[in-house]
């Protein structure tokens, strides 16, 4: 089997690109924006230019030529510093046009499978999920990420082509940038955090489970036109996350209890408000139809994860 990764030079990509050579069942190919260093021996690298640009007819047939699967990692990530006077039009142009139109040239070369990483934002921002509940996207990332969904589901039933959705709660691991590595420099370095009274619960995936739940999505059959959530199997508060990463480190974590009713107040009047609903509020998903479909659970523990993630720092 002979797959295309595309955003394979990314957090998520190198890790997936590393568990496929390791697996050794598919032949790997990378559809990357311009010439790289960045992927291991083993990968053969295609030159695509932006997939929002569309315009690298030739690249482009010669990345899906003799694929047996893609797998679409690339996308405009929810931005911190929001620059575009008009985020989802931006966003839609990048990841809902040229998914889309990705899929669509997948399907007429004769790609059998397209695995379309999506993200939990598309059921919502808080709560408990399974893939039964209503999409609830409450930010122009998630709407965009919805969007492209109903679209790729569209494209496979006009086509045959084969499309597996996977929404992933917050990622983390070696290389993990963002809050999750703001948190943990915080850590590393002994700061005070007022987060020692947070009784939320919050699903994460490290890196290396969401690269192997997605090579098993790539592979098994059972996941034809499916949607999975997926997670480490193991939801944590944010005050045992914080010492839970003090352990990975061989540190103390320097907590004090601060009521989380304060520190959103004190978060609002700063204009942190959505930091402080990530830090303080619960966000679940249940893993159950990917350990009863594809018979999946986490290779790697949630210790293991912080500690590959830390050692990475």
């Amino acid at each position: 089997m002979k797959a295309l990764v595309t955003g394979a030079t990314g957090f998520v990509g190198q890790a997936l690109v590393r568990q496929m050579l390791a697996d050794g069942r598919s032949a790997v190919r990378a559809a990357v924006r311009r010439e790289t260093g960045a992927l291991p021996a083993g990968v053969e690298c295609v030159v695509t230019g932006d997939l929002a640009d569309l315009n690298g007819e030739t690249s482009w047939r010669t990345a899906l030529s003799g694929a047996d699967a893609v797998v679409h990692l690339a996308a405009r990530v929810h931005v911190m510093r929001e620059s575009a006077s008009d985020p989802l039009s931006e966003f839609r142009r990048v990841n809902v046009a040229a998914s889309l139109e990705l899929a669509t040239r997948a399907a007429a070369a004769g790609v059998r499978r397209f695995v379309y990483v999506s993200s939990v934002k598309v059921n919502g921002e808080s709560g408990t999920y399974t893939e039964a509940d209503a999409p609830a996207p409450e930010d122009a990332y998630g709407v965009s990420k919805h969007e492209a969904e109903v679209g790729l589901r569209r494209i496979a039933d006009e086509t045959g082509l084969e499309v597996v959705i996977i929404r992933p709660p917050l990622v983390y691991g070696p290389g993990v940038r963002a809050n999750f590595r703001a948190l943990m420099h915080a850590v590393a370095r002994g700061i005070p955090l007022p987060l020692g009274a947070i009784d939320n619960r919050r699903s994460l995936v490290a890196s290396d489970n969401l690269a192997d739940f997605i090579l098993t999505c790539v592979n098994h059959a059972a996941a034809r036109n499916q949607t999975f959530l997926v997670s480490d199997g193991e939801d944590l508060s944010t005050t045992n996350l914080v010492r839970r990463l003090a352990g990975a480190m061989g540190r103390r974590a320097r907590l004090f209890p601060v009521p989380a009713s304060f520190l959103m107040m004190a978060a609002t009047l700063a204009g942190q408000r959505e930091a402080a609903r990530r830090l303080i509020g619960s966000l679940q998903v249940d893993i159950s139809r990917a350990r009863r479909l594809l018979n999946w659970t986490p290779p790697i523990s949630v210790d293991e994860g912080l500690r590959r993630a830390v050692a990475a720092l």
